[in-house]
């Protein structure tokens, strides 16, 4: 049970932070610098800097290895690898998406010229909404699902190829946030046609930013990588009719690398924040630590969610939020892009109301965990998380004040 501390006043009451320094959210794992310096040294002699050079091949061979898929192609985000995605499965009309989805998973239709199409969610698992996607893939006729595996988590990827089989339709995963995330014991991959992950600083695999393509399927792979501009480098297989500069650059892929072979260290010591931060919270009324994903998913803990009871806690997942960011803590709620604008059209044909989605996203705070937070902060969070709670009248008044 969280011990609350009750000599030191909360900054939101009036007191000093928590901490001097902003904890940040986010792994933002990085090289040894004395590593990080050679590999550099290594790009600036060969003065070969992008265009698929032997590093960005390296961690292609690589990261095949690791997700036990055929074929890994990586691009300069995750999202560009989504567009590419949707452009080699020649997906022309209604895509299925989570009403949960990031910004960028829509987004990657539109460029696509796709038209999104949002599903509500589980929210035990932060997944497709089963039965609404089978009502959905009966009555719109989509041409694709995009699933989503979320802040570390896993779907349930074989009741989604079960549904996309039966309905005759592509299937593949956004997974930016999932790179060694494991369902069924098998790490994500090779689930559906095609599975993109990012290498964004914020996630555990990072190369300052990136995005990879996994696949099984040769054809996919070969189109592919003819869409992803080459400059002419790798045979023609097929036709297209669009290019995309898409590369990873030399730096990304040292950067990467490096951070590849120290991924067993990562999980671990996310796990460690994990549990450090599960013993703080425990007995706290209100709050529960939220992991995406069934009872087959092995999650990276990358994300550290906590899910929010209003009526029992005293504040809103909001509210928590904006008291821990006084404390110099970073927290965020998490954003549900279907009520944006562009995408209004699309939500009013299944989300009109308030979904599932939204009420999960609304109940949630992101939390630090990665390279930058200790075991003695996840445990300074945690008692400060059960003094907001213990003075949540006082800390409600106070963020009402202003």
């Amino acid at each position: 049970m969280s011990q609350i501390d009750t000599e030191r006043q909360l900054a939101v009451l009036g007191g000093a932070p928590l901490t001097e320094q902003n904890v940040p959210l986010g792994q933002h794992n990085f090289p040894d610098w004395h590593a990080y310096e050679a590999a550099f040294r290594d790009i600036f002699n060969r003065q070969y800097y992008t265009n698929h050079g032997p590093l960005a091949q390296r961690l292609e061979a690589s990261l095949a290895e690791y997700c036990g898929v055929r074929h890994a192609m990586c691009t300069t985000n995750a999202e560009i690898a989504l567009v590419l995605a949707a452009q080699a499965l020649g997906l022309r009309g209604k895509v299925v998406v989570s009403a949960l989805g990031h910004a960028w998973t829509a987004q990657s239709l539109l460029w696509a010229d796709c038209e999104p199409l949002f599903c509500d969610v589980d929210t035990a698992t932060g997944g497709l909404d089963l039965g609404m996607l089978e009502s959905i893939l009966a009555e719109d006729r989509p041409v694709a699902i995009l699933a989503m595996n979320a802040w570390g988590g896993a779907d349930n990827a074989a009741a989604l190829r079960e549904l996309a089989d039966r309905h005759g339709v592509a299937l593949y995963f956004d997974s930016a946030q999932s790179l060694g995330a494991r369902t069924n014991s098998r790490r994500l991959g090779g689930n559906g046609a095609m599975e993109v992950f990012s290498l964004h600083s914020e996630n555990l695999l990072s190369g300052a930013e990136g995005g990879v393509i996994c696949t099984d399927d040769d054809a996919l792979a070969a189109h592919i990588r003819n869409i992803r501009s080459n400059y002419g480098m790798g045979n023609v297989i097929v036709p297209v009719v669009k290019t995309s500069n898409g590369r990873l650059s030399e730096a990304q892929a040292a950067v990467a690398l490096h951070n590849l072979q120290r991924i067993d260290e990562y999980l671990a010591r996310n796990r460690s924040l994990f549990d450090s931060y599960s013993a703080a919270l425990r007995g706290v009324p209100g709050v529960m630590l939220w992991q995406p994903g069934d009872e087959t998913a092995e999650p990276t803990h990358q994300n550290l969610l906590l899910r929010v009871d209003e009526a029992a806690f005293g504040l809103s997942a909001a509210e928590l939020a904006l008291a821990l960011r006084a404390e110099n803590i970073s927290a965020r709620t998490v954003p549900v892009w279907l009520r944006s604008p562009v995408y209004a059209d699309a939500a009013r044909r299944h989300c009109q109301d308030e979904t599932q989605a939204e009420r999960l996203a609304h109940s949630l705070v992101q939390l630090p965990l990665g390279a930058r937070v200790s075991v003695r902060q996840a445990e300074a969070i945690g008692r400060a998380i059960a003094a907001l709670q213990a003075q949540a009248g006082s800390v409600r008044a106070a963020l009402r004040r202003g």
